[in-house]
């Protein structure tokens, strides 16, 4: 491997290094992919202040809030799911009417959001829901982002 490649240790379910996959797509980056299981542009300060905000709304929102529902039996899986929903409902606020999180063009919020999307299946039967019903315009967002050729190479299928 000469200097220039890069090595990317991987574990297939996880959203973080679904994130730098998509990352190193979007930016044409060679990688050498090799599994391993963890378990055993410029930008002005405001603009990326607001998008560690969101990164960080997501890694602990709702990363949180997806476990939660999974994790959840009997009458807990409501209140799991209503929580779930709040959450998702702030991200589509934030999204409003733009195509993607950052506006007209797939970016950072993006590429940290989309790989804790595809989890949303297992969150929808869990919790006996639809995201599409709930939050349609961040359903649209999805199906917008899993379109695109560095996410579709990334993320495995949902279910």
């Amino acid at each position: 491997m000469s200097k220039e490649d890069l090595l990317l240790l991987d574990f297939w379910m996880s959203p973080f290094w679904m994130r730098v996959k998509i990352a190193l797509a979007e930016k044409r980056l060679n990688y050498e992919s090799k599994e391993k299981d963890l378990f055993d542009g410029k930008t002005c300060a405001c603009s990326r202040s607001q998008a560690c905000f969101w990164a960080d709304y997501i890694d602990k929102k709702l990363f949180d809030a997806t476990c939660t529902v999974w994790k959840s039996t009997g009458e807990a899986v409501g209140v799991a799911k209503k929580d779930f929903i709040e959450v998702l409902k702030v991200l589509e606020e934030a999204l409003w009417e733009k195509k993607f999180f950052g506006g007209e063009t797939f970016g950072f919020v993006d590429i940290v959001a989309i790989p804790m999307a595809n989890w949303f299946y297992a969150s929808e039967k869990f919790g006996n829901f639809t995201v599409e019903a709930e939050c349609p315009k961040l359903s649209a967002w999805i199906k917008r982002s899993m379109q695109r050729n560095s996410v579709a190479k990334a993320l495995p299928d949902p279910e």
